[in-house]
């Protein structure tokens, strides 16, 4: 029933486009036809694919939402081969096929500044430097951390991925200029208020959707109007809820995968503002946002993939396609920083910021090593001990009878007596 059904739509949408194309008189214009023919073929596949991929962990609000999010996902990763093929100039002047207004090179902005926030030289208004921050990136932050910890469904993790790219910016900000911020812009205005405001309401979601009671009924056997409005939100909702327990210190499994995990997701986030600067794209441009609605949607089925996988590795044998597709992606949009602009990845780090980076990844060594081998070595060796002194304590007090001899050497002649009376 489902290839039937996919065969009458694919027929119906390509009977569409071709009469559309039959009425108007086709323009000779050879860069607008090619437009119009990457996007017909585009649909035509993602009409395929929401009906014919396979289903993820997702249900709600339907399967064939999450499946056109999965071809999209193809779409985005062959437009991003398609790029990296391309030599520079000509992938950012192929940006202008999508908006005229790209291919040219961006201003230079500073963004660090007056970090006064009292500002007593501004009679008019010495607090300017708080308004000039507080624009329309301030409720970006606070709900892309408010979905980011949606996805992540953990405190502690959404918590170390905010810090870590707090730092991650201090690093590089002699690389790009959009890192380069006021410390209260770092660890006040990002850290506390946007993202530790979004990872607290996401918290308070999550509790709430751990505790809702999932009994779902047929919107038509709802006999008020106000239990199907009801229904029809609640479609929008988890068909069921699992709560995330990533637990990184059980193995050394998990917590390699949950550092490869955070290791994916900083890469994610460093490269929407490293693809800005290679391509030539504003901040505020609707590319921008659109990939980050892009993230959002297939970024929570990777992870509910990603955590089945380390979970239940018996049921779940192999990692889900949106987890390989979400991790190709972000493998290319390197590539494609790497390839645009090698001259400002290649900028040596500052001595001091070097050293605290080698530091960092030394301790990590270090606790790795000790908690999953030499804790293990040391816990085994003290059980193997404990073990030999009760043995040893047990043999001793069966041996002693209390007169020095042993109760062992007795027991031959004790059963001799027996059965010479027997």
């Amino acid at each position: 029933f489902r290839r039937a059904h996919t065969l009458t739509v694919l027929f119906i949408l390509t009977c569409a486009l071709g009469y559309v194309t039959l009425l108007e008189e086709t323009p000779q214009d050879t860069a607008y036809n090619t437009k119009r023919g990457i996007v017909a073929s585009i649909l035509v596949f993602l009409c395929f694919g929401v009906t014919q991929a396979k289903d993820g962990p997702f249900s709600r609000p339907h399967p064939a939402y999450w499946r056109f999010w999965l071809c999209v996902s193809v779409v985005y990763e062959l437009f991003l081969i398609f790029i990296l093929f391309q030599t520079v100039q000509d992938g950012r002047q192929f940006m202008k096929y999508i908006d005229p207004h790209l291919g040219v090179p961006l201003p230079e902005r500073d963004y660090g500044g007056n970090c006064l926030i009292y500002d007593p030289g501004n009679a008019t208004d010495p607090f300017h430097n708080i308004w000039d921050k507080l624009d329309g990136f301030v409720p970006a932050h606070f709900f892309g951390w408010y979905l980011k910890t949606l996805m992540i469904r953990d405190w502690w993790m959404c918590m170390i991925i905010s810090v870590m790219f707090e730092f991650l910016e201090y690093s590089l900000e002699h690389q790009l200029p959009n890192f380069s911020e006021c410390w209260w812009d770092h660890w006040i205005m990002d850290v506390i208020l946007c993202n530790g405001l979004g990872i607290y309401c996401g918290m308070k979601t999550l509790s709430w959707l751990s505790l809702k009671t999932y009994k779902w009924q047929g919107l038509w056997n709802i006999p008020t109007y106000k239990g199907k409005m009801k229904r029809i939100v609640f479609q929008f909702t988890p068909y069921s809820w699992v709560k995330f327990e990533w637990k990184p210190a059980s193995s050394l499994r998990r917590w390699l995968a949950v550092c490869g995990i955070i290791f994916v997701f900083l890469l994610a986030e460093l490269n929407t503002f490293y693809l800005k600067f290679v391509l030539w794209m504003p901040p505020e441009h609707y590319l921008v946002l659109l990939r980050l609605v892009f993230f959002v949607n297939v970024g929570g089925v990777a992870m509910r993939e990603i955590y089945d996988f380390m979970d239940d590795p018996k049921f779940h044998k192999k990692l889900g396609q949106q987890a390989w597709l979400v991790a190709a992606i972000t493998a290319t949009e390197f590539l494609i920083v790497v390839k645009y602009d090698p001259y400002t990845l290649t900028l040596s780090l500052p001595f001091y910021i070097t050293q605290c980076w080698i530091l960092g990844i030394i301790l990590v060594l270090t606790w790795t090593a000790w908690r999953f081998f030499i804790r293990d070595i040391t816990l085994r060796y003290k059980e193997i001990r404990r073990q030999k002194q009760e043995h040893r304590h047990e043999k001793d007090k069966c041996l002693s009878n209390g007169d020095g001899h042993s109760a062992l050497l007795d027991e031959p002649n004790g059963n001799k007596l027996r059965e010479r009376k027997l």
